[in-house]
């Protein structure tokens, strides 16, 4: 009998985790599913963060090692760069394509909009915002009693401490000087980067300037440490084989947790949230779809050629899975570093550069969600972004991107930046917030496809991928000595 595919029993897991969710607030149970089944699902995220620092810092230190020469570094990272900032300008498109055909806040009720569009002027009129579009509800006589109504509403304290907290993490990035993100990269005690997964560049930054001083040593005194190297990255390998034999089960208490979180014991909670954001998150969800079904094929097709269609995604489902599961690149990174090797064919001297920076760097879901979250949030209050601002969301997305952790909703905190660069209110992260999980998952996805999407092209350039069709990608995590 034909085993069950990885990632169709990861699959299967997350589906009977949603199902038990809903059973179990029907029934009232979603206490003792938060309390008892709930933790497994943390501890797999926690294994999986557990292997992705040291696996990162080994296998960069050993992908650079490797390489035996510093100029094979400088044009595979010329290369890398320049193919993330490619892809994520396209998510960005793609996002403000769709949310402008599409209009999801337009489709909201006009008096809601009407009363949003009020409480926009009264606090840009608070905050010394210029109203771009010359449009004065305020100074309408027909709308003043109404504003008086509405004024005290929007000028009470938020209650959504997590709201809060998104905003003074994101007033903090923005009052850091320009070259504060480059300052960051820099550890000043590395083993504290070690102790810290958002602290993964300062990891990455550590691991290519210890790769690169190997390159300009005596290769006999190199020797031993690289192989050393390899073989501590070797047993990190396994530990990713070991833990994904119990993937399923431990995908079926993420699930359950993180549905029973949001329903409680009314299974109504979610409807009535998807229910009132259904358009936006579609669009959302539309835009992620594109790119991964449509946009990284296209790149195979024209810059790969191997790889069919359904056998790119036959390779890269367990990953897939995953991703969608943890909502974390970096949780991700170790099952996406095996499937690109053994399932894409794609070299360990290119997956162990590429990809540990594109699960920092590379974050195409998160920028195509800001775009269009950003216009949503524009026309749900009745404001007409300019092509202007609509080019400062692209440029505010991709560059925001790239100090997005890899870690659940940071894209959120990103979110607020991009808001306030097109002067527009960041407390409104409050409206989206309740979705946010679920389509943290779906565009987390996206983040992952993308950098096997690129670490391959990387490859075919360099001459270092070697697909094989008839391999089966259940073997890349078998426990037995490969």
């Amino acid at each position: 009998m034909k085993k069950i595919a990885l990632h169709w029993k990861i699959i299967i897991g997350l589906v009977l985790g949603i199902i038990w969710a809903l059973i179990s607030s029907q029934l009232g149970w979603s206490q003792f599913t938060i309390d008892w089944i709930a933790p497994f699902g943390k501890i797999f995220i926690n294994l999986l963060k557990l292997i992705a620092v040291p696996l990162v810092l080994f296998s960069i230190i050993s992908g650079v090692a490797n390489l035996g020469d510093p100029a094979s570094l400088g044009r595979m990272g010329g290369k890398t760069l320049l193919a993330y900032l490619v892809t994520t300008v396209l998510a960005v498109g793609v996002g403000l394509l769709l949310v402008n055909l599409i209009g999801p806040g337009k489709l909201v009720d006009e008096q809601s909009r009407i009363d949003n569009r009020i409480s926009y002027e009264i606090w840009a009129a608070d905050e010394g915002y210029e109203i771009k579009d010359g449009v004065n509800y305020l100074q309408d006589p027909k709308f003043m009693d109404r504003a008086r109504e509405i004024s005290d509403l929007s000028r009470s304290e938020l209650k959504d401490a997590s709201v809060n907290d998104k905003m003074k993490t994101a007033d903090a990035a923005k009052k850091a000087g320009p070259l504060q993100p480059l300052v960051d990269i820099v550890p000043d005690n590395f083993f504290r980067s070690l102790a810290d997964n958002g602290l993964m560049l300062q990891v990455i930054f550590f691991g290519l300037f210890f790769g690169i001083s190997m390159l300009f040593i005596d290769p006999k005194k190199s020797a031993p440490v690289t192989r050393a190297v390899d073989g501590i990255m070797e047993i990190f390998l396994k530990m990713v084989d070991l833990t994904m034999q119990a993937a399923p089960f431990f995908v079926f208490a993420l699930l359950a947790g993180v549905v029973s979180q949001m329903a409680g014991n009314d299974i109504g909670k979610v409807v009535e949230i998807f229910k009132g954001l259904s358009w936006y998150s579609l669009t959302v969800v539309g835009g992620l779809a594109l790119m991964v079904f449509g946009i990284y094929p296209l790149i195979f097709k024209f810059f790969v050629r191997k790889v069919s269609y359904f056998g790119f995604f036959k390779a890269m489902g367990p990953a897939q899975t995953l991703a969608f599961s943890t909502s974390s690149s970096a949780a991700t990174l170790p099952v996406t570093m095996e499937c690109v090797e053994d399932n894409l064919g794609v070299d360990k001297k290119v997956t162990s550069f590429v990809l540990p920076i594109g699960a920092t760097v590379n974050m195409d879901g998160t920028c195509l969600y800001q775009a269009v979250a950003v216009v949503f949030l524009a026309q749900l209050h009745m404001i007409d972004l300019t092509i202007g601002q609509q080019l400062t969301i692209v440029l505010t997305a991709t560059l925001a991107s790239i100090g997005s952790a890899a870690v659940p909703s940071a894209g959120l905190v990103m979110l607020i930046i991009v808001l306030e660069s097109v002067g527009l209110n960041p407390a409104w992260i409050g409206i989206i917030f309740p979705v946010d999980r679920i389509l943290d998952m779906c565009r987390t996805v996206v983040n992952v496809t993308g950098d096997a999407t690129v670490s391959s092209v990387i490859a075919k350039g360099e001459g270092l991928f070697n697909y094989n069709p008839n391999k089966e990608p259940e073997a890349a995590f078998d426990i037995d000595e490969k």
